[in-house]
């Protein structure tokens, strides 16, 4: 759906997104993320025809968005994170406009806004004043005019801004909805969020693309925890068998937490079978084997740590 290609922007002398390539697939939510200044925003601009980049290329559906802006921009839905609402017009009719602006048919418009305004619940507040509502009712106004359209790309940026924990959750319910017709780009600071939603993650550091990885290759540590009442030496030895570095051990006598690092040319499950196996052919107690996971906040830190490194410390 998305290929990107060296992309850049500059500002004078300064450089805000700096060589930034990646692809996106169509049904993907992908989670854009970065301290202020990171570039974030730059990217979300570049991607939807509103900043031209310095350098580099933007495809999205097939169309270069140098040469065929006003086809992709068709394509797109787009919540800023500053609102793009008329506080001064009621919600209908502000919906109306914004359809009429999309160039939806007019005998398509009733059944658009209807829909709009049903995917996020705005009924009650349809004929209220836009200047009269709550920030969270605003960011739903925000999010239905990006979908007013149907479009096969929607960018959010910072959705769930204002909204309390019910309205969060049918906000992550929406936008997994809308996931099953559209590529869907979040940014957000919410980690929760990402979490929630997400099965892929783009991490920014000063402009740079520092992380491109799925949720899953993120979140895994690379250590068991293994809970049992051998002793350390009888652990160590067995590890020892296999190449694998001694353990880190804490508890108390017959319950002791072991964590133990999976070296890179190792199966997983290989060595979790075998440590069992051998612990309990020598009349040992096994509670509990799992591999870690780290949290994405974790990860996040990590990598402004080593200063946009793609080499993510381990945390157990």
């Amino acid at each position: 759906m998305i290929q990107v290609e060296h992309l850049s922007r500059r500002y004078g002398e300064f450089t805000a997104v700096d060589k930034v390539s990646f692809n996106i697939a169509s049904g993907e939510i992908v989670g854009l993320l970065g301290h202020n200044g990171a570039g974030k925003t730059t990217i979300m601009k570049m991607l939807t025809g509103f900043l031209e980049p310095s350098g580099g290329k933007i495809t999205i559906g097939g169309y270069s968005i140098a040469n065929y802006a006003n086809q992709v921009q068709q394509l797109i839905g787009y919540l800023p994170e500053n609102l793009p609402i008329y506080p001064e017009m009621n919600v209908i009719d502000y919906l109306f406009y914004c359809a009429n602006v999309r160039n939806i048919p007019k005998q398509e418009s009733d059944s658009r806004v209807k829909s709009a305004i049903e995917k996020t619940m705005l009924q009650e507040k349809a004929f209220q004043a836009i200047s009269t509502l709550s920030r969270g009712f605003k960011q739903r106004v925000g999010v239905a005019q990006s979908l007013i359209h149907s479009p096969k790309l929607l960018i959010l940026d910072e959705p769930t801004n204002g909204l309390d924990p019910y309205q969060t959750t049918q906000m992550r319910e929406l936008i997994k909805e809308l996931a099953k017709d559209a590529t869907v780009i979040l940014s957000t600071h919410i980690m929760q969020e990402v979490d929630a939603l997400c099965s892929r993650v783009l991490i920014l550091d000063n402009g740079k693309l520092s992380v491109d990885e799925t949720m899953q290759a993120l979140q895994k540590s690379e250590t068991f925890e293994l809970r049992t009442n051998a002793p350390r030496e009888s652990v160590n030895k067995i590890l020892a068998a296999h190449n694998v570095n001694p353990s880190h051990c804490s508890g108390e006598a017959d319950d002791f937490r072991y964590l133990i690092p999976i070296p890179d040319n190792a199966k997983e499950d290989e060595l979790a079978a075998n440590l069992v196996a051998q612990l309990t052919a020598d009349k040992h107690k096994v509670f509990s084997m799992h591999a870690l996971q780290r949290d994405l906040e974790t990860v996040f830190r990590s990598v402004h740590e080593n200063d946009g490194s793609k080499e993510i410390k381990d945390v157990a």
